[in-house]
């Protein structure tokens, strides 16, 4: 659907002629990065400029309704952007046309889609060439929203990050990390040393024993504790933090993942007190369904429509086996990075049920966290895998998963991934697995070696990344089950809406089904 204003759809004016300066203009602007226009001024019939046509865009320019450089040709700047002729904006324009010099600064812009105020913040550059305008423009509200989704994912997963510097002395919490222990900002985080004054009663000296280990001798910690917070409430907070060690083995700096339980352990001491009014298995299963379909919406929330994302079309289709839960440990994630690029996952977590789940939470949002953050790709699974190896319980859990960033500048994605089947790439209708980069399940050993591959998408292509429960049959090889998946794909019409929802069931009805289901389909 156009959610364009109806001002712009009927005032879309047709290409402009083959105007020798407008033709140049559009060559230059070609090969500009950025969101460059050309504007062309349009007069009354007693001479005051009334409007300007957007003859020429950079390839990569944006405007506030995610229209892009072709798509801006042709277009009336007033019926386009409705209230701009009372904006300094509009008076620089007619200042600069006027003769004056170049203007550059930063504007404001409101746009109503839908019935829904949207602010935008730009900077902003206009001079005169060839009697007209040359506009050039960046967003500069887009880190801001990308460090609001970072800071909700953190608080939804009640998630937060410590890093501490050794040797300078520096420690950085995350903003979620001073919500969990109910503390300022301004008063800055809490060096290592003092933390267990925080502790509450007997937690106290296990703590202090805990952080002279991490601190001295570099042993790793996962242990939870009971913490005081402001208002005398006691919060039971997991941590988890191990040390970067030189040469020598002395540890020179600490990582900390703090996650707040208190939730977890509320919810445990309601389900023990039901297990006694009921029968264990009964009540097990009832607090599961429950919660299951609780977490849906927040953990990982199934697309109703395909999604367009860096300029890949990205459909989704979530298969739970587990009769009456919504949620399995399969899971995916398909985001939009500060950088423009995009974040794909896709994950299975060994198992079903409440702790699979759990488990699949904390690797999503911790994936996701860091791949926002920008760390490298090997990298992040090295710490999702000590995440797994560290995490307490009785349940052990190991995990496979792919991940992938595509650059739409490009048009490259590079991807890793941890004993996940490869992704199947379709191109002129025949389909291939990608060559497989070195990468060990998550959760097995302690140093596995995990290496980034790449592939550069071609306009048509597309690709499937899947989860085994799309290809696994009882008695039947995994290289069967990959010629099967190809020879299906080569068989689908996956430029169809929704092809998903044909592909799945050929492959596997559901009397067959053992296993979770998950699958991204990306098309260029």
């Amino acid at each position: 659907m156009d959610h364009r204003p109806a001002a712009a759809q009927l005032d879309h004016c047709p290409p402009p002629g083959e105007d020798p300066e407008a033709g140049l203009v559009r060559e230059v602007l070609a090969a500009l990065p950025g969101s460059v226009l050309f504007l062309r001024p349009r007069h009354a019939p007693h001479g005051p400029v009334v409007d300007f046509l957007l003859e020429a865009a950079s390839p990569r320019a944006v405007d506030i309704a995610g229209r892009r450089g072709p798509e801006l040709l042709g277009l009336s700047v007033v019926a386009a952007y409705p209230g701009i002729g009372t904006t300094d904006l509009w008076r620089a324009y007619l200042d600069v046309l006027a003769g004056a010099d170049s203007y550059e600064g930063e504007v404001d812009y409101e746009e109503n889609t839908a019935g829904i105020p949207h602010r935008s913040r730009y900077q902003v550059r206009v001079a005169r060439c060839l009697g007209g305008l040359v506009v050039s423009f960046t967003r500069l509200d887009i880190s801001e929203r990308e460090q609001h989704r970072l800071a909700l994912m953190q608080s939804l997963g009640r998630m937060g990050w410590v890093d501490r510097d050794l040797v300078r002395g520096r420690i950085v919490w995350s903003e979620e990390v001073y919500a969990i222990f109910g503390r300022d900002p301004a008063r800055g985080p809490v060096p290592l040393e003092e933390l267990a004054t925080h502790a509450e009663g007997d937690d106290r000296p296990v703590m202090e024993q805990a952080v002279r280990g991490l601190l001295k001798a570099g042993e790793p910690v996962d242990r939870t504790f009971r913490i005081r917070v402001p208002g005398q409430q006691v919060r039971h907070v997991r941590i988890i933090a191990e040390t970067e060690n030189d040469a020598a083995g002395r540890p020179v700096r600490v990582h900390g993942l703090f996650q707040d339980l208190s939730a977890a352990k509320a919810a445990e001491r309601q389900i023990l007190h039901q297990k006694r009014s009921a029968l264990v298995q009964q009540g097990q299963l009832a607090a599961e369904r429950d919660l299951a379909a609780r977490l849906q919406e927040t953990l990982l929330p199934a697309p109703q429509q395909e999604l367009t994302l860096a300029g890949l079309a990205v459909d989704v289709a979530y298969l739970p086996v587990q009769e009456g839960l919504r949620l399995g440990g399969d899971w995916y994630s398909a985001v939009e990075l500060p950088n423009g690029n995009a974040l794909l996952v896709v994950g299975d977590v060994a198992g079903h049920g409440l702790d699979s789940v759990a488990t699949m939470a904390q690797l999503r949002f911790t994936a996701k966290g860091m791949a926002i953050t920008g760390t490298p790709l090997p990298e992040i699974l090295a710490n999702l895998n000590t995440l797994l190896l560290h995490t307490s319980g009785q349940h052990l859990h190991t995990a496979t998963m792919i991940m992938a960033v595509y650059e739409p500048a490009t048009a490259r994605l590079t991807w890793v991934r941890a004993g996940h089947p490869p992704p199947l790439l379709v191109r002129d209708g025949r389909a291939r697995a990608l060559p497989t980069p070195p990468g060990m399940l998550l959760g097995a050993v302690h140093t596995p070696r995990f290496e980034a591959a790449t592939v550069d998408l071609l306009p048509g292509d597309h690709l499937l990344l899947y989860t085994d429960g799309l290809i696994e049959r009882p008695g039947e090889s995994i290289d069967r089950g990959m010629k099967r998946l190809a020879a299906t794909v080569e068989a689908t019409d996956l430029a169809a809406p929704r092809a998903l929802d044909g592909l799945v069931p050929a492959l596997v009805t559901p009397q067959e089904r053992r296993d979770d289901i998950c699958v991204l389909h990306l098309a260029r």
